[in-house]
């Protein structure tokens, strides 16, 4: 169950509590212990400064100058010259909800008491993510290692008084916003500014987003693929339990649970059990095999997404003010090999997808060609899947891995980087792609589904096909069908589809994700 208070630095933090927190349905507080953490690394950090022990970002320069002493007096001015000279991001701004995210993974890892941050400095951040004051980040600059340095540099801006913020839904200079609150600009301390913008909090964010969606289009796929499949009267033979225990995968034995209770006590099945066609092709068969790969690509995302979520990510790590790491925490590659993998993983779903679309306007197994009577003077569905095709191979070409480049920088002090902020915001693109092919699937497969009637589905598949038919109904004729792709892509990206669908099941005592825990958000 979804707490309502998390407690930073102590709790552990998953992907569904960061979102419930950015949502609003959860409050994130630094509890006693945490703060007492916080504070004995601020007084680690104060006894370096006054033993002017040499320690990187606290009283030396950044990168390529670590080798640069910084006197005694001009330590914290280093810290707000460091986020002035990275505030270098570029392009459209990333969504305020990726922002807010970024907000509350940095307060997670701050609080964690490794940093040398300050209690207030800590709080003023939880108070941007209370009061919805987020920051304006342009989305391009990271290379994903040294930190997310560019879009935590912006992030961070508003905390002394510069930068941008977006505040109910208007976009403001972030001291008009600091005015409004009669707030004044943070005072930073040493190693302030470097603790807040050496971290992988731009990639988390992302991740945390994606492994969100991508578990709704996968719950999403699993539906609108049973639906297809009733509609071509295709078989529930291959999704046997029997066979699975043979290649025991666990994303597959979880997709051909979800397949077989789906399509339990179908009249459509029932009505062709002795039909005499011996194998569906195998974007109907191979659900359990194709979805479950992604399932598999997906929990491993999850996996290493939360175990980033719990983690220490900035540089230098401070155990004690005699005891200081300057190592590697802040490198993005532990992410961004799983965002490329589940990059794959989301664009063979809509591969997969289309392919179920082109087999439902075939005309074949008693359905009419490209899903209308009268074609000739109609196109049918048959446009539909053009933008199907396109998006496909529009996701095949973001498949190239990020992770897979590296170029140097720092005068080649950071000579290999992660990329791993190509990779999160590229599988969110994907996510985009794959919301719109499914609802085009889900569009045609209630076309189809239809021409069944009066055979009914099983009584889960067919609430799915009632729900859809709320927002867009039967086309006996030619319609501007971007408006129905838009309707069905919006009830797919807000979750309701899927929502309603097992909230549905659950009244009826069917559990969808019956015994598979961990495949959970």
């Amino acid at each position: 169950m979804m707490p309502t208070i998390f407690n930073y630095g102590t709790d552990r933090l998953t992907t569904g509590i960061a979102v419930a927190i950015a949502s609003g349905k959860c409050k994130g507080v630094l509890n006693e212990e945490t703060t007492r953490k916080i504070k004995k690394s601020e007084q680690d950090v104060a006894q370096i400064v006054e033993k002017g022990r040499t320690v990187y970002g606290i009283n030396t320069g950044f990168g390529i100058l670590s080798n640069t002493k910084i006197s005694e007096e001009d330590t914290a001015t280093l810290q707000y010259k460091i986020l002035q000279s990275h505030s270098v991001g570029v392009g459209d701004p990333i969504p305020a909800e990726i922002a807010k995210i970024m907000l509350i993974t940095k307060v997670e890892a701050l609080a964690k008491g490794f940093s040398g941050v300050r209690v207030e400095t800590i709080e003023r951040i939880i108070w941007h993510i209370d009061n919805d004051v987020i920051p304006v980040v342009p989305a391009k600059g990271s290379v994903g290692a040294s930190g997310d340095l560019a879009p935590l540099s912006h992030l961070f801006l508003p905390l002394i008084g510069l930068g941008e913020v977006f505040y109910k839904g208007v976009r403001y200079k972030a001291q008009e916003v600091l005015n409004i609150f009669s707030l004044f600009p943070v005072q930073l301390g040493p190693k302030e500014g470097l603790a807040l913008i050496n971290g992988t909090q731009f990639i988390l964010a992302y991740a945390v987003k994606a492994v969100q969606r991508m578990h709704n289009c996968l719950e999403a796929a699993d539906i609108i693929g049973a639906m297809s499949l009733e509609a071509l009267t295709g078989t529930k033979a291959p999704f046997d339990e029997r066979l699975h225990e043979l290649r025991p995968y666990s994303g597959s034995k979880l997709v051909a649970q979800r397949l077989r209770l789906l399509l339990h006590d179908s009249d459509i099945m029932q009505s062709h059990v002795d039909c005499g066609r011996v194998q569906d092709p195998y974007s109907l068969r191979c659900m359990p095999q194709v979805h479950g790969a992604s399932r598999n690509a997906w929990l491993h995302l999850k996996e290493l997404t939360e175990t980033e979520l719990n983690s220490v990510t900035d540089n230098p790590v401070i155990f004690s003010a005699d005891d200081t790491i300057s190592g590697g925490n802040f490198h993005g590659q532990p992410l961004a090999l799983p965002l490329d993998y589940a990059c794959f993983a989301a664009a063979e779903a809509g591969n997969i997808s289309d392919r179920r679309c082109y087999l439902l306007l075939e005309g074949k197994w008693g359905l009419p060609m490209l899903l209308m009577k009268n074609v000739g003077l109609n196109s049918g569905f048959m446009i539909p899947q053009y933008t199907t095709a396109a998006l496909v191979t529009e996701n095949k070409t973001l498949c190239f891995p990020a992770s897979a480049d590296s170029i140097p920088t720092s005068l080649g002090q950071e000579d290999h980087v992660s990329m791993g902020s190509i990779s999160g915001r590229k599988l969110n693109r994907v996510l985009d792609n794959l919301e719109f092919i499914l609802a085009i699937e889900l569009m045609s497969a209630c076309q189809a589904i239809e021409f069944r009637r009066p055979l009914k589905s099983s009584g889960i598949l067919e609430f799915a096909h009632d729900y859809v038919r709320l927002s867009v109904s039967f086309a006996e004729e030619d319609r501007i069908f971007a408006e129905d792709i838009k309707k069905i892509t919006e009830i797919i990206h807000d979750f309701s589809f899927v929502e309603k669908v097992n909230e549905f099941a659950k009244g009826k005592g069917v559990s969808l994700n019956n015994s598979f825990v961990e495949f959970q958000p």
